[in-house]
Formats: structure tokens, sequence, C-alpha cells
């Protein structure tokens, strides 16, 4: 998993509450296990005028050119901000997967569905959580100004605006290691190698019937 510092980017408004984990990345994607690949299909029924299936490349299909990520202004965003309960519904690891295959390393809402708000973290995505009146603050500013970017720093847990107003967000410190060296479960299970080595060397001498193939 990728270390997460700090990261200076240009802001998506996604002015929608209650955004749940089939519109971040519909069922029908939901076919493979792996990672990777499932950028193109995120937001797929807003973002596309046509429904998407499996295996169906997106180069071609039409787009909405209402929606947000269509919009020439918000090309190349790694910071979505949107509204309260960000990711209800199921609790499907392909969401963040999606989020992340499309680009986006933090995403900015006044709260967050508690399973999501955790697979965020184990997948390299920084969730942050400001007050409802930050938030509206922050998607006025984006509306009106092109361009417009945040830098958010995890050592430091601020948001900083354009004109330097730092907004400060709380996370568990535990989950802050994690994200700020890129471990992930298997990453974490790795930092005790050497002890896990160890055990099954001497499992091997006390009891060799349980290794055998």
């Amino acid at each position: 998993m990728e270390p997460f510092k700090t990261l200076t980017a240009i802001v998506a408004p996604l002015d929608r509450a209650n955004v749940d984990t089939d519109a971040i990345i519909p069922k029908q994607f939901l076919k493979s296990i792996r990672r990777t690949g499932f950028g193109p299909n995120l937001f797929d029924e807003w973002r596309y005028l046509d429904r998407g299936e499996p295996g169906q490349s997106c180069e071609g299909r039409p787009l909405n050119p209402d929606f947000v990520l269509n919009q020439p202004r918000y090309q190349g965003s790694e910071i979505l901000l949107s509204r309260e309960n960000f990711g209800c519904g199921s609790s499907r690891e392909h969401a963040p997967w999606a989020l992340l295959g499309y680009g986006f390393r933090v995403i900015i809402a006044p709260s967050f569905a508690d399973i999501f708000f955790n697979n965020c973290f184990k997948n390299g995505i920084l969730p942050v959580r400001l007050p409802a009146e930050v938030v509206n603050g922050l998607f006025d500013a984006v509306t009106a100004r092109e361009g417009y970017r945040l830098t958010v720093d995890l050592p430091a847990q601020t948001v900083t605006t354009p004109d330097g107003i730092a907004h400060a967000f709380e996370v568990d410190p535990f989950r802050k290691h994690c994200l700020l060296n890129g471990l992930d479960d298997i990453g974490l299970t790795l930092e005790h190698r050497g002890q896990i080595e160890a055990f099954e060397s001497q499992r091997r001498q006390s009891a060799p019937w349980v290794f055998v193939a």
C-alpha cells in the first residue's frame, strides 16, 4: 500500500448526501476480487449515459456531461468533497478500490459509514471528517474558483485552503501510523516476519507431522 503523508490537489465536489457503495461501484462489477481495474467504473451509473457491463471497455461510452467528474475543470482531481454519510450501504471493499483506481487519495465529508471509513484506511485512502459548516464553505469555494486546491497534511492533521486557513481533523493514532507507513493488514503482519519464521522453525522441530504434505 502506498504511504500517505501530504497532498495538494484539485478538489472535485460531489454535492450529494448518503452516497452508497452501490453508487460508488455498481453491483455488476463485483465479480473480481483483484484490487485494480475498478476506476473506470467509479460512479458508473452517474458517469455514463448507458449501462456498463463487466468486461466492457469504457472507451467510447457516452458520458453524462452534467456529472461532476466529466467536467473539464475537475479533471485530475485527487480530493473528493461530499456530504454526510458517505459510503453507506453494503460493506463492499470494492468501493475504496474504485475510488483509489480513479485517483482519489482523500475524501472529505461531515460523516462516513463506519465500514467504508475503516476500509479506506486499509486501502490507502484518507477519509477526513470536517464539520458540516466547514464542508459547506468548501463547496462554495470549490464551485466559485476553477482549479481550487486543498492541502491535506496527515502528520499535522490539517486541511489547508489556498487562503491559508487550516482546518484540523481527528484521526485514530493507529490508523494514522498505518497510513503514514503504507501498512495494510498484510504489511502489519509482515512486520512480525522474524517472530513468525522463528515460531514456524520451532514448530517444525516439535511437531514435524503437522508439516507432512
